[in-house]
C-alpha cells in the first residue's frame, strides 16, 4: 500500500531508489547503458529546465538520453532511481563548465528557451509537477554533497563515488563515507487558540514563521523542540506532536515539523536568534491565509505554512 501523499514541497519522490541493486557496479553500468536511461544535467545546483511545449502544460525537466550527455559521463553521475516502468534516471554534474548555455548540447536547448534554474525559485513558480521537484531535490542534495566531500576525512586522500552516488570510498585507507542529512526541528508553539510565530532579522517586517533549529547529538526530536523554543523565545514546552517532514536541499537538511504545546504565554526573545516573536490568535491566522491580515505567513513551499494550517484546522 503506497504512502499517504504529503503536501510538503520536495516530498513524494516517485522513484524507486533500488538500494538493494545499486551496490552492484555491473548492474549500474547496465542501467547507464540501456536505451531507457535518461539523465538530468545540473550546473552548480541548478537543473536544466525546458519551456512548456504548449500553453498551460507547464515546463519540463530536461531529461536527456545517453547519446546527448555522453561527453559528461566522466563527471559525477548519480543514480536517482527507477520510474514506474523500471526505466533508470540519473543526475549528472556539469559544474566544471564555465558557461553551459554556450556549450553543446545545452546551448541548443537554451536557445530554444531552456534555462538552468534555481530549485527554490522553480518551486515558488509552481509550474512543474511536485514529483519532478522532489527528484530534483534529491539530485541537488546528492551532487552538492559529492562536490564538497571529495577527500577522505580519515586520511585526506581523494575518495571516489560508489553505489551509484550513495557512498564515497577511499582507495587509500578503505574508509567509507555516506551522504549527510542534517535534521532540523521546525515547530509551531501554541497555547489555547494562540500560536507563536517569529521573525528573523533580514526578513520583511511583515513576515512571520515557525521557529526552527538544528538538532544536537544525543537529543530526541521532542527535546530539540523544547530546547530551541526556550532558547529562541523563552517559551516552555510541555508536549510535542509530530506533523510531517520535508527534504530541504539548501544544502542538506531534513525539516522535522511539529506542533508544540506551551506551558504559558510568557516570552523572552533572544535577539540574536529572532528580531521579533508574537502570539497570534486563530482569527488572525485565518486572516493571514485570506490575505487580509497586517502580516504575512510563509508560502506553501515551506513546511511552516502547513504547520500553521494544521493549527488552524485543529482549532477550527
Amino acid at each position: 500500500m503506497p504512502l499517504t501523499q504529503r503536501l510538503n514541497m520536495f516530498a513524494n519522490n516517485p522513484l524507486d531508489r533500488a538500494g538493494h541493486l545499486r551496490t552492484d557496479e555491473d548492474w549500474l553500468a547496465a542501467q547507464i547503458a540501456t536505451q531507457e536511461a535518461l539523465f538530468v544535467p545540473l550546473w552548480r545546483g541548478d537543473a536544466l529546465i525546458l519551456p512548456e511545449a504548449a500553453a498551460g502544460q507547464g515546463r519540463d525537466v530536461a531529461w536527456l538520453p545517453k547519446a546527448a550527455i555522453s561527453a559528461y559521463l566522466d563527471n559525477d553521475v548519480i543514480f536517482l532511481g527507477l520510474n514506474k516502468n523500471n526505466a533508470p534516471r540519473f543526475g549528472v554534474d556539469i559544474s566544471p563548465l564555465e558557461a553551459p548555455e554556450q556549450t553543446a548540447p545545452f546551448d541548443a536547448l537554451c536557445r530554444a528557451g531552456g534555462v538552468f534554474e534555481n530549485l527554490r525559485a522553480l518551486a515558488m513558480v509552481g509550474d512543474m509537477p511536485p514529483t519532478e521537484l522532489a527528484i530534483l531535490a534529491q539530485a541537488k542534495g546528492l551532487l552538492e554533497w559529492h562536490a564538497s566531500h571529495g577527500f577522505c576525512s580519515k586520511c585526506g586522500a581523494q575518495s571516489v563515488i560508489a553505489e551509484g552516488g550513495y557512498k564515497r570510498s577511499c582507495p587509500a585507507c578503505g574508509a567509507d563515507h555516506f551522504p549527510r542529512t542534517d535534521p532540523v526541528v521546525i515547530m509551531l508553539p501554541y497555547l489555547g487558540d494562540k500560536c507563536l510565530l517569529g521573525r528573523q532579522a533580514g526578513w520583511p517586517e511583515t513576515l512571520f514563521s515557525a521557529l526552527a533549529g538544528f538538532m544536537e547529538p544525543g537529543e530526541t526530536i521532542e527535546e530539540a523542540v523544547a530546547r530551541e523554543t526556550m532558547e529562541e523565545a523563552g517559551v516552555a514546552i510541555t508536549s510535542v506532536h509530530y506533523h510531517s517532514t520535508q527534504p530541504w536541499p539548501f544544502p542538506s537538511s531534513l525539516m522535522i515539523g511539529c506542533l508544540a504545546e506551551a506551558e504559558n504565554d510568557k516570552m523572552s526573545v533572544d535577539e540574536k536568534e529572532l528580531a521579533e516573536a508574537r502570539w497570534f490568535s486563530v482569527a488572525e491566522i485565518k486572516d493571514a491565509f485570506n490575505g487580509t491580515a497586517g502580516f504575512d505567513i510563509p508560502p506553501s513551499l515551506a513546511i511552516a505554512h502547513h504547520l500553521i494550517k494544521a493549527f488552524v484546522e485543529m482549532k477550527g
